[in-house]
């Protein structure tokens, strides 16, 4: 009888656990009536979060990048950054495809080969834009990003606040987060 309870007991924890992950991740909403024309145009990355041992062996390393959201044909959008990596500037594109819902995407990595979903969890559309991406980069290895963009290269102190806050609502933690500084090469480039 005491081997039943114990199993019991095993089985419900396995299953609150369970429970807990998916609730984890149905708090991460989407903007209500999300309007993807309004979110089209440039945009800086202000502000960084992720769970990613790289991330945090990098992000000192990291600065303020710029990129531009263009719609595609089939309802997606394209996400064009400029960033400096190794003194240079460069630029990626990534294919941001539809799932049906307003505001929600996913992106296929080209390197992990794992597909990650996208969603704009908020934005006001002239001033800033936080989105949340997760998905996997390889088996038991589950990542998780929070970005703040910001239409100027200067988001104001309370829209970095808004992101951190956010970031811990979340799961990250201080060292997770990281406000990246200007880039003035990257950035001027292209206008």
């Amino acid at each position: 009888m005491r081997m039943a309870t114990l199993r019991m007991l095993w089985m419900e924890l396995v299953l609150l656990g369970v429970l807990g992950v998916l609730q984890t991740q149905a708090q991460v909403s989407v903007q209500p009536d999300f309007q993807q024309d309004k979110f089209l145009g440039r945009w800086f990355s202000a502000g960084l979060a992720s769970n990613s041992s790289w991330f945090r062996e990098k992000k000192s390393m990291l600065s303020m990048c710029k990129s531009v959201v263009t719609p595609t044909a089939d309802g997606g959008l394209n996400l064009t950054s400029t960033f400096l990596r190794k003194n240079q500037c460069e630029t990626r594109t990534m294919l941001l495809q539809p799932t049906g819902n307003p505001g929600s995407y996913s992106y296929l990595s080209p390197h992990w080969g794992s597909t990650h979903a996208v969603s704009v969890v908020e934005t006001n559309y002239k001033e800033y834009a936080l989105l949340f991406s997760q998905g996997t980069k390889g088996p038991g290895q589950d990542f998780h990003m929070a970005t703040l963009y910001s239409r100027t290269q200067t988001p104001r102190a309370e829209l970095k606040e808004k992101f951190a806050d956010f970031c811990k609502a979340h799961g990250f933690t201080e060292n997770d987060i990281a406000f990246l500084p200007q880039n003035d090469k990257c950035l001027k480039e292209q206008e």
